[in-house]
């Protein structure tokens, strides 16, 4: 589904990505590891456009999406969801939903699926993003990611100052949609249990560069919590 093959990535006179390789594949999740700082969002802001690659190729689907602008890489499949949220708080909550509706007809309505994956948006559908709690808004923006039908979707920190009854209700949700089999999930994290449960394939970056990586079975084994520990 997904093909990063040797990124790098300068800020100034910084090296931020070095030769950063990964694949994610359709059914499966992939977990993107590490500390703080160590390049994994540039990484993600590079594939979806936000930032130039300086070097390196990404492809998308069997095509080249190296130089496409984020617009194009969203119409071409890939949803993402940012550290953050980024939902519009002044906007209702399906409004915000319609906002993710941008790549469809514009006769398409929200698909239904979503208010079965986060009922509490379907309680609060004329309640304002800005007045949702921190929970119900990473709901939110994942939803409004998912209302595109992405082949591709791009999580990056969900959990993020989450408490903990929604972080299982997301990690469920995650896990549903990898199941379907006919989407790839990549997820930037660092609440290192929520990682290890939900991975299929892992990598661990530090400081810039992919330092592990395996199946999700093996983190244990191999000891990946004491890499990325801080």
């Amino acid at each position: 589904m997904l093909a990063i093959e040797h990124i790098h990535q300068y800020y100034g006179g910084s090296h931020i990505l070095r030769d950063v390789s990964l694949t994610a594949k359709a059914g499966q999740i992939t977990v993107l590891l590490g500390r703080n700082g160590v390049g994994k969002t540039t990484l993600l802001k590079a594939l979806m456009g936000l930032v130039p690659v300086r070097e390196g190729h990404i492809s998308f689907q069997g095509h080249t999406i190296t130089n496409a602008t984020p617009y194009e890489r969203a119409r071409a499949g890939i949803g993402y969801v940012p550290q953050g949220r980024d939902i519009f708080n002044r906007l209702t909550v399906e409004d915000n939903l319609r906002m993710g509706l941008a790549t469809q007809p514009a006769s398409a309505d929200i698909p239904a699926e979503l208010f079965e994956l986060f009922p509490i948006l379907d309680q609060m559908r004329n309640r304002r993003g800005g007045d949702l709690s921190g929970g119900q808004q990473q709901q939110l923006a994942i939803a409004r990611a998912l209302a595109g039908k992405p082949k591709l979707l791009v999580l990056d920190e969900p959990t993020e100052g989450i408490q903990p009854s929604i972080i299982k209700d997301i990690g469920r949700v995650i896990q549903r949609l990898a199941a379907r089999g006919d989407m790839a999930i990549l997820l930037c994290e660092q609440y290192y249990d929520f990682a290890e449960e939900l991975a299929d394939q892992y990598l661990v970056m530090e400081r810039g560069e992919v330092i592990a990586s395996g199946p999700g079975s093996e983190m244990k084994a191999k000891g990946i919590r004491k890499l990325v520990s801080i």
